[in-house]
C-alpha cells in the first residue's frame, strides 16, 4: 500500500479517528493529573487511571454525540 493510501485511509477511518479521539483524552487526563500531583505521572499511569475511572462514561458520551 502507498504511503498516500494509508494517509487517505487515516483521514477517512472512523476507527482512526476514535482512537485519536480517546488519545486526547488521556493526554488531558495526565495534564490534569500531573498538576495535581505536582511531577509528571506518566502517560502509563494516565492511561490506567483514565481507562478505568472515565472510559465508560466518556464513550458514553462520545456515543451519544456521534448519534446526534
Amino acid at each position: 500500500m502507498a504511503q498516500t493510501e494509508v494517509e487517505e485511509l487515516l483521514k477517512t477511518s472512523t476507527l482512526y479517528k476514535e482512537f485519536l479521539a480517546e488519545r486526547e483524552e488521556i493526554l488531558r487526563h495526565k495534564w490534569l493529573e500531573s498538576e495535581k500531583a505536582g511531577h509528571d505521572v506518566g502517560f502509563e499511569k494516565a492511561l490506567l487511571d483514565w481507562a478505568c475511572t472515565h472510559r465508560a462514561r466518556w464513550r458514553e458520551l462520545r456515543n451519544k454525540q456521534i448519534l446526534k
